[in-house]
């Protein structure tokens, strides 16, 4: 009923702009192209991120854009702090514990050695401060020298009916809070010296296996030495190493998840429980890049729609079962950005937008979204005046669809303008099946979110399409077999079984949005309880 609703008003209201249609071909040309050995997964900092940026300028240029970023380049510098932990120890109190099995830690500082000295620890629950909801889970409570342990998601996600935190936070959708992103930057803004998450796999979204992966690994822009966080070392402890850790201390992990769920909880000292580290680091700055192009406005040139999708892979690793060494992300994200391309190839051979449309390909998406962060940070085009965000990241290669996966529901006007135009392409809109995981804040859209522009993700993998051939079985079939075996792997390669037709609808939508965008004067809105709407409010006055 509330896609009907929605379709109903929406299309008596909707502009007449002719709708983006795309070429399959020259989408597989290029991932083809992006993906091959020659790119070498497409690392940051790489030989492969030279080959990337100069084919991607190079497609640009023979679209017909104009340089998009500073000082009338191609691409933006993004200089990256990539870290690496060595040897070195970990302990408990004296109980030394092994990393990769009971924790798992990284850091973000470019020290030579992470040394903490049997720093008190403290439970602070979910780690939230949000006012909007009348929650604080500090109560004033000095981490400045003291390690801050959490748990994951949201204070409501294993709520049980009746209590009293229940649907503050979204219910089983992840809200911002809930991201261990934000647990790591709460606890750095109150000085605490390292931070670290109980990890359970409901609440994750994902399986230890996945935590570790990076292996001692970590990346973030270069920051001032004001703005270095504080956190020696930031990552998670296993689940039962964790349980262990709090009996030792004289708690009950499971009786605190359930006090931790009450506003009046209050943090709790792990009484007789110290962290202690000695590992050496391994710190390096790399120098990459975000490729920019636009096509400028005619009318209000000021005002620009922003449109995304990320350059970068995992480069090099070892080889799978078939020899392959490089994963090359040909799905994600190299569908994506030849989907960009295809959509600025059609928006130039069209009419001449009033506003500027902006199309950025990102590098460091897969270190934590790096590029976007930094361009956000450091903004060719003010944020004020940005109309919007539309990103493209991991596409459906199983055929056409009869809906479109929504990733983010009940965030901003942006869904509304999604299922009206799918309606146009006879399709309906899916809200993605497991908002617990919080895909709404693992794209480069985030980045743009969090200074206030409104945003819409699409990504194939936020739930099971409805498939013209084979209905939601194959559609989820599908991303099983994605994630299951490809995602972030040397599998993620070009394959000839793939069917792009409902990629190119996917494209197709967020083209013609891109460009009713370009050639109206609204300005999307955020929706009354998004943690966003406040930040947008703020610059209200920039465009009227």
């Amino acid at each position: 009923m509330y896609t009907r609703l929605i379709l109903a008003a929406g299309l008596l209201a909707a502009p007449t702009i002719a709708q983006i249609k795309v070429d399959t071909a020259r989408i597989t040309k290029d991932v083809r192209t992006l993906a091959s050995d020659a790119f070498e997964g497409r690392a940051p900092g790489t030989a492969g991120e030279k080959k990337t940026i100069d084919y991607l300028v190079a497609r640009v240029k023979e679209t017909g854009l104009e340089p998009g970023g500073p000082d009338g380049q191609w691409t933006q510098k993004v200089p990256l702090l990539h870290t690496e932990l060595g040897d070195g120890t970990l302990a408990f109190g004296n109980q030394p514990i092994e990393r990769g099995k009971q924790i798992y830690v990284s850091t973000i500082r470019p020290d030579d050695r992470a040394r903490i000295d049997k720093a008190p620890m403290v439970f602070v629950g979910y780690g939230v401060t949000a006012p909007e909801r009348g929650w604080d889970d500090f109560k004033g409570v000095d981490l400045k020298g003291k390690v801050a342990v959490f748990l994951v998601n949201d204070p409501d996600f294993e709520a049980k009916a009746g209590e009293p935190v229940a649907g503050k936070f979204g219910g089983r959708t992840m809200t911002y809070y809930g991201r261990w992103t934000y647990k790591f930057e709460e606890a750095a803004r109150r000085g605490a010296i390292a931070a670290l998450i109980v990890h359970d796999t409901p609440g994750a979204g994902y399986g230890w296996n996945v935590v570790v992966s990076p292996r001692g690994e970590n990346y973030d822009i270069v920051r001032a030495p004001r703005d270095v966080t504080s956190l020696r070392l930031q990552g998670w402890i296993e689940g039962a190493a964790a349980s262990s850790l709090f009996q030792r201390a004289g708690q009950d992990l499971a009786k605190l998840r359930i006090a931790a769920r009450r506003a009046d909880f209050r943090p709790v000292p792990l009484k007789g429980a110290t962290f202690s580290a000695d590992v050496a680091v391994k710190h390096e700055t790399v120098d990459s890049h975000n490729v920019l192009a636009r096509i400028p406005g005619n009318k209000r040139p000021d005002e620009v729609v922003s449109l995304g999708a990320h350059w970068d892979a995992y480069g090099k690793g070892a080889p799978d079962a078939q020899g392959r060494i490089y994963r090359a992300g040909a799905n994600d994200d190299a569908l994506g950005v030849a989907g960009l391309l295809e959509i600025a190839r059609a928006m130039k051979a069209g009419p001449k937008p009033d506003r500027s449309v902006v199309f950025a390909f990102w590098t460091a998406e897969e270190r934590g979204l790096l590029g976007s962060e930094y361009y956000a940070a450091n903004p060719v085009y003010p944020m004020e005046k940005t109309v919007a965000n539309l990103a493209l990241d991991i596409l459906q290669t199983a055929g056409a669809a009869n809906d479109v996966v929504l990733v983010g529901e009940g965030q901003d006007s942006l869904e509304d303008d999604m299922a009206r135009i799918a309606g146009t392409q006879g399709r309906t809109v899916t809200p993605e099946s497991l908002p617990e995981r919080g895909l709404f804040y693992r794209a480069d859209h985030f980045s743009f979110a969090k200074r206030g522009v409104p945003v819409l993700l699409q990504m194939g993998i936020a739930g099971a399409s409805d498939l013209k051939v084979g209905g939601r079985a194959a559609g989820q079939a599908w991303i099983d077999r994605y994630t299951g075996q490809c995602y972030h792997q040397a599998c993620d390669a070009w394959d000839e079984s793939w069917d792009l037709t409902g990629a190119a609808q996917d494209i197709e939508l967020v083209g013609t949005l891109a460009q009713e965008l370009a050639t109206s004067t609204r300005w999307p809105t955020w929706k009354a309880g998004s943690e966003f709407k406040g930040v947008r409010e703020r610059s209200a006055a920039v465009r009227r």
